[in-house]
């Protein structure tokens, strides 16, 4: 049995509702709340950025599994928003979990689903017998250019999971990616902000990928929506992830649980992550669950997963939607400050 053996979350805890941010540029904030499906986002401090939070969700990760840390034999971080161009993010997170120095490391990138193939990867490790343990981490502090229709979701939090192949809480039935080069989103080198096509984002990129990669592992696997207790999908906003599970046929009661993007936006490889995570705060044995990521330019990984006993004796406090309930909202100008929107010459 390989799966999930432990997993932790951290969101910061600043929030800007979608009033100050559609105030600043005159903008309706009933038609953005109704047109995104996103109410507030979390807003990193000064101090935070894709290290830092892949550092902190990891630290619960391992503080709620009951292992030897040094059997971890692989750490991969996955982000858009590396602290560095060249220096990995994945070296920062095991210094500071205090690994010994004989692990993997590696940084990965794949817009918004850079963190469910860090899972795919420490599985076929596992699987290999090449280590015992891996960390996958989905961390981002994701970029929204000023009066930009992406500064009202772009957001920032992070996921992470220990895989491995005993003591696991959710067992992973199978795994699969459906690629394609379709340019809807991308930020070039040295580029502060992202570029999106418009006519790309939603059918021939989400809705395809997403709805593709689900049916298929579905179908691989012998089984329909009904059979599921959970769903989650990627959040680029609240109004995608519902769609697409409707137009797949699961219902509102399946995916309502991992729906965290409406009370802190999207946070691109943390986001399909932090909804599983909220799914498996309350998730009970044998329950089974469906995660598809989806990452820009692009792709998505669908995975199968059934709850085991062994959750039932994980410490899993605090939930995530408690991490939700305790943001602190700041202005448009802390936010500006926060995100270093405003350039000193």
């Amino acid at each position: 049995m390989v799966g999930l053996v432990s997993y932790g979350t951290y969101i910061p805890k600043f929030r800007i509702k979608v009033e100050e941010i559609a105030k600043i540029w005159g903008e309706n904030p009933e038609t953005i709340k109704n047109g995104l499906g996103v109410y507030e986002k979390s807003v990193p401090n000064i101090d935070e950025d894709a290290a830092t939070i892949a550092v902190e969700c990891a630290r619960e990760a391992v503080r709620r599994a009951d292992i030897d840390r040094n059997h971890i034999g692989a750490v991969f971080v996955g982000s858009e928003s590396h602290p560095y161009a060249v220096k990995p993010t994945a070296t920062i997170v095991g210094e500071a979990l205090n690994l010994n120095s004989f692990f993997h490391a590696a940084d990965l990138e794949f817009a918004c689903k850079a963190g469910t193939a860090g899972i795919q990867n420490c599985v076929a490790m596992v699987n290999a017998g090449m280590i015992r343990y891996g960390l996958a981490i989905g961390s981002d502090t994701s970029q929204g250019a000023p009066g930009d229709p992406l500064e009202y979701s772009a957001a920032a939090g992070g996921a992470a999971f220990l895989v491995g192949n005993d003591s696991v809480i959710a067992e992973l039935k199978d795994t699969l990616s459906f690629t394609t080069d379709t340019p809807d989103f991308w930020r070039r080198e040295g580029q502060p902000y992202p570029s999106h096509g418009g006519r790309f984002t939603g059918e021939p990129a989400y809705f395809r990928h997403v709805s593709t990669a689900a049916k298929r592992i579905m179908e691989r696997n012998g089984l329909s929506p009904e059979d599921f207790s959970y769903a989650v999908f990627h959040m680029p906003n609240g109004k995608f992830p519902v769609r697409v599970a409707r137009m797949l046929g699961f219902t509102g009661k399946q995916i309502e649980q991992g729906l965290v993007v409406r009370y802190i936006g999207n946070t691109y490889s943390g986001s399909s992550l932090l909804g599983f995570s909220a799914v498996l705060d309350i998730a009970k044995p044998e329950d089974r669950i469906l995660l598809v990521s989806f990452g820009s330019g692009a792709g998505s990984d669908a995975f199968v997963f059934e709850i085991t006993d062994n959750i039932e004796s994980m410490e899993r406090k605090p939930e995530v939607w408690e991490k939700i309930r305790e943001g602190v909202y700041i202005d448009y100008g802390t936010y500006a400050k926060l995100r270093r929107k405003i350039r000193m010459g």
